[in-house]
């Protein structure tokens, strides 16, 4: 692509929503996915009022502060793969083991490493871009042919001193928020 923050053509923006209720979030993100020979490509594009980062290390707790997911399961909802990234382009990555689907008897493998993850953040005074690219073969996945499905969800975290807000592609519907409810996960279907 010739500029790597452009939505490909006949790939749309959708909205995420808030994590706890479905409703609109007081600030508006929007996630694109779309896919090449060798990577899934996400691109979060959302309002902000203020950063809250200062985690640089691979892995630290990004979970803590301002932060764009991604939670992808390429073949069952039992293990999928968080990708993290922070609004100073720090990243982490975990593969989830979750054999009943919630936080309770999940086990996060924090030593595992996307390999050749590719991540990128672009700010303004009152937005945050960022990219993702997740290689296929990091999380034991195949480029995906036209139909195929994934399970997945794709998250925002914003720290405010208004309230912090937790946003979902699809909500997971659980106050206080919780993005680790793998019944919550989408179905991604490609093209």
């Amino acid at each position: 692509m010739e500029d790597p923050w452009a939505v490909p053509p006949g790939c749309e923006r959708v909205p995420l929503r808030r994590a706890t209720d479905g409703r609109v979030p007081r600030l508006g993100t929007t996630v694109a996915l779309y896919h090449d020979d060798e990577c899934l490509h996400a691109l979060f594009q959302g309002h902000d009022d203020g950063i809250v980062a200062s985690y640089l290390g691979h892995d630290d707790p990004l979970y803590e502060q301002d932060v764009m997911e991604a939670f992808l399961a390429p073949h069952d909802k039992r293990v999928y793969y968080e990708i993290e990234v922070s609004p100073l382009g720090a990243t982490f990555d975990a593969r989830i083991e979750s054999p009943d689907g919630v936080r309770g008897s999940l086990r996060a493998d924090r030593g595992w490493d996307c390999e050749g993850l590719f991540a990128a953040v672009r700010r303004t005074p009152s937005s945050i871009e960022t990219i993702v690219r997740v290689p296929f073969a990091s999380i034991g996945a195949r480029p995906p042919g036209t139909g195929e499905e994934w399970w997945g969800n794709f998250f925002r975290i914003d720290r405010s001193p208004s309230g912090d807000e937790f946003s979902a592609w699809s909500p997971t519907m659980k106050n206080p928020a919780d993005f680790h409810v793998a019944a919550a996960f989408g179905k991604l279907v490609f093209r």
